[in-house]
């Protein structure tokens, strides 16, 4: 366990306890922060306090913070395909039919148990929890560009740029349906399906604001349409429900898609590829963005479409 004194000097006088601990505490973020205020870690003068406690002048603030808990993933020698890397995160273009993190059924052969090996012990561990670097994930059947974080400064500087929607996501889709309108935004909030809980839908009574903007790159043969997704806010399935909402869902979605359409050549999943991944670099506070071509099978699913 690690534990941090800190004394209160006359600038955050007023200040909330947690958003005193958020700029003190950079490595760590505020929602882990003031879990650790309701957990009892966080003491003033020897005394409990709320997370919404206002701090007074010399006020003794007393921090412990547990040992990082070991996630128990096995490490894998598996072939990722690692587009930049650094001593802060790598950039991975995660192909289709990878799981991202393991789960009940996915415990071996994801992205993670290949991160494990390939990074070593140069990772973040935000929360309490040793996390392989993931601060966001994109779906099974999706493909394209993720970023590891090797350490808790860029985990926190991303993880910060991603809840303030300042991160360029975008991304390459072929959707059903020609779209008349050659652009347009999808501002409807994502929750979970009122009867399916295992399903998202569009939940105006308790969803969360999703925006999408989508632009249309090429039509093909008035059947389906290519068109590039800009995510600026990243809700679960996002993309997917809010296409699906235009009566334009990913072609070879067998959850959102239709269930009377065939897809034209036997797919694994939705036809969506993150292509573009762009943020201020957590060290240098400079602009990087990084891009990936498209898979083999969306390139030839591409071509068979036009003809």
């Amino acid at each position: 366990m690690e534990t941090l004194n800190l004394i209160v000097d006359e600038n955050f006088i007023n200040t909330r306890i947690d958003k005193y601990l958020t700029e003190h505490v950079t490595e760590h973020t505020r929602s882990y922060l003031q879990k650790l205020i309701t957990d009892e870690a966080v003491l003033v003068n020897g005394k409990l306090v709320k997370a919404n406690y206002k701090l007074r002048l010399n006020d003794h603030i007393t921090l412990n913070i547990p040992d990082v808990v070991a996630l128990d993933v096995i490490a894998q020698d598996l072939d990722l395909n690692i587009v930049f890397e650094d001593s802060d995160f790598l950039i991975i273009n995660k192909p289709q039919n990878m799981v991202v993190h393991p789960a009940p059924g996915h415990y071996e052969d994801t992205l993670v148990n290949g991160v494990l090996f390939h990074c070593k012990d140069e990772l973040s561990g935000i929360n309490g929890i040793s996390r392989p670097g993931i601060v966001h994930r994109i779906d099974k059947n999706t493909s394209g560009l993720l970023v590891i974080c090797k350490n808790d400064k860029a985990h926190v500087s991303i993880a910060e740029q991603l809840k303030n929607h300042t991160i360029t996501r975008k991304y390459e889709a072929i959707v059903y349906n020609n779209i008349k309108e050659d652009e347009g935004i999808i501002d409807a909030p994502i929750g979970r399906h009122h009867t399916n809980r295992q399903l998202m839908a569009i939940n105006y009574k308790n969803g969360k604001a999703a925006i999408t903007h989508y632009r249309v790159i090429e039509r093909l043969n008035n059947q389906y349409t290519y068109v590039e997704l800009t995510l600026e806010t990243g809700r679960t399935h996002q993309i997917r429900v809010h296409m699906a909402s235009l009566h334009h869902p990913l072609l070879g979605d067998d959850i959102y898609g239709p269930k009377n359409k065939k897809a034209p050549v036997k797919l694994l999943g939705q036809v969506l590829h993150a292509k573009t991944l762009g943020f201020i670099h957590p060290s240098t506070g400079e602009y990087v963005e990084f891009t990936s071509d498209l898979p083999d099978y969306f390139e030839e699913l591409l071509n068979k479409l036009r003809n």
